[in-house]
């Protein structure tokens, strides 16, 4: 027993000493402060009852929360009701999708650090930021709609989409969110009768009961449910157009911001029906048998909508039709969606809203698919171009130039020909429709991460939006230079969401967009505003596609 106490007494000094520069360092490497989680704070009621989040830094923090139920391929209804309080400290389940083929990628698994989070079809869930509960205060309120297409992602998938940094900064509320998405939120059944006449817009009808779900409890969270700001990138992008254009999301929001999302095309019912009756042929179904597919694995389910969408594809490229968004999307069924956002008729419902929309200057680099394009020589690059634009590639070549003096031939296939005609498309209709402002950015600050191989790429502005540098430095870097242009941009999103203007300190001033004009925000480590750089190179690109 002595030999035992005597070595516990020898041991105690290590343990202290340890645990004394475990301290020290955790100290010196906090970045956030405590974390309160009680049964008696950071209570808050909604529709369906008592929800009890956390205290970090100051901001109260909920997640997972209820904002609807629903049937598979049935329209969204209100939450079921709870007794008690109900935790909500941890996200909810995320929507079914395939796993992430970017995992097996490691450089970019480094760089994106997904959070995938646990799947399940009772994914309805919303996340909150704020920084006061029941005080009265009507705060500025940014509802997030993720990336992933339609197909993919969930409020929770990168670092840089929490809410915490930009609610403490701007004194706003944020809301991110889950939603049906791929075969459960858009395979349109409506072929099999009425009962089924929305399903091919379940995923959009999803936001929208999210919007109304915000309208009716956010006061609670110290939001102001009349100064709404929708906000979203890549798929998230095109959730804010559909939204735009669909009269039922009418009075849910009081502002937009579309990043790298102009999607000018949704399905069109003649598609999307042929795609639900072609799932009902691969799993072997007839008509009668339509309400056997809310039994049908998901997996199973998912594997013959894809194979339905890869069969009508090719059926619709035969008939004339090519779009880049094909098979999982909103339907323009004449009830949800009455008309395509690629007609300026269909921001005639949204012609108050100001909006912000923009790109990267690189977003899906051609280099990256094609390695060997790092190393083009001119003679090169314009070979390669010329299978494009043919006898229009020296014209190609100097309005090139002329946008972007002193280019490398590799940027030749970097820049991004592909999102920034259709934003500047999508802000010429609503600048044209509209009696509320449209600005417009082009966000150019390239990454150092990787020697600089990710450049502008897609998703790189969400750090700097979201004001979230430390949380995603493993795309950023955690530079000075990245912290300074992530005040910057943060700022102007937060003045947009407070008063429909984003200028702010430490910007040039920020012109509304008109086509004659053609007003851009360049987003780099010298932000400047500039004038149609690129009129003259897009109308080439727009006319060889």
């Amino acid at each position: 027993m002595k030999k035992i106490l005597l070595l516990g007494l020898a041991i105690i000094p290590v343990i202290v000493y340890a645990c004394s520069l475990g301290t020290s360092r955790s100290t010196e490497n906090r970045q956030k402060g405590e974390i309160t989680a009680s049964a008696s704070e950071a209570i808050v009621k909604t529709e369906s009852g008592l929800v009890s989040g956390y205290i970090e830094d100051g901001i109260y923090t909920y997640k997972g929360i209820p904002y609807a139920q629903a049937e598979r391929f049935m329209p969204p209804t209100k939450a079921k009701s709870w007794d008690g309080i109900r935790s909500s400290r941890a996200y909810g389940p995320t929507c079914p999708q395939r796993k992430r083929a970017g995992w097996l990628v490691d450089e970019m698994a480094f760089e994106s650090r997904w959070d995938d989070g646990f799947p399940g079809e009772d994914c309805l869930r919303v996340n909150i930021w704020t920084k006061g509960i029941n005080d009265g205060k009507k705060r500025p309120v940014m509802v997030w709609l993720h990336g992933g297409g339609y197909s993919a992602g969930s409020g929770q998938e990168l670092p840089a989409y929490d809410g915490a940094n930009l609610s403490k900064k701007g004194d706003v509320v944020i809301v991110s969110l889950n939603h049906r998405l791929n075969v459960l939120g858009f395979l349109d059944l409506s072929a099999f009768g009425e009962k089924y006449a929305r399903s091919g817009n379940a995923g959009l009808l999803d936001l929208i009961a999210a919007l109304q779900w915000v309208k009716n409890n956010i006061a609670n969270f110290g939001g102001d449910p009349s100064n709404v700001t929708i906000f979203g990138q890549s798929g998230g992008g095109g959730k804010v157009t559909s939204l735009l254009t669909c009269r039922l999301a009418t009075g849910l929001f009081n502002k937009a911001i579309v990043e790298s999302g102009s999607m000018l095309q949704m399905m069109d019912s003649k598609y999307s029906r042929r795609i639900g009756v072609t799932v009902m042929e691969e799993l072997g179904l007839n008509a009668s048998q339509i309400d056997q597919l809310k039994n049908i694995p998901y997996e199973k389910l998912l594997e013959a909508g894809e194979k339905a969408i890869a069969k009508v594809k090719t059926e619709a490229a035969t008939e004339g039709l090519m779009s880049l968004l094909f098979g999982w999307s909103p339907t323009v069924d004449g009830d949800v969606l009455t008309i395509q956002p690629s007609s300026s008729q269909a921001y005639e419902t949204s012609k108050d809203i100001p909006v912000i929309i923009g790109t990267t200057l690189h977003e899906f680099m051609g280099s990256s698919r094609n390695p060997a394009l790092k190393k083009a020589t001119m003679e090169t690059a314009k070979a390669e171009l010329a299978k494009q634009y043919g006898d229009k590639t020296d014209e190609f070549l100097k309005a090139f130039g002329r946008a972007y003096p002193h280019f490398k031939p590799v940027d030749l296939f970097d820049v991004d020909m592909m999102f920034r005609p259709q934003a500047v498309q999508q802000a010429t209709f609503k600048a044209n429709i509209s009696s509320a402002p449209v600005y417009m950015y082009l966000f150019t600050w390239e990454s150092p991460i990787f020697d600089g191989a990710f450049r502008s790429s897609h998703c790189m502005e969400l750090p700097f939006v979201f004001n979230n540098i430390y949380n995603s430095r493993t795309m950023t870097g955690g530079g000075e230079a990245a912290y300074a242009l992530a005040d910057k941009m943060s700022s102007a999103w937060i003045n947009f969401a407070k008063t429909g203007n984003p200028n702010t300190t430490g910007l040039p001033d920020w012109k509304p967009f008109d086509p004659q004009k053609g007003a851009t925000m360049i987003f780099n480590n010298q932000c400047e505003i500039k004038y149609n750089h690129d009129k003259e190179l897009l109308n080439i690109v727009n006319s060889h596609r």
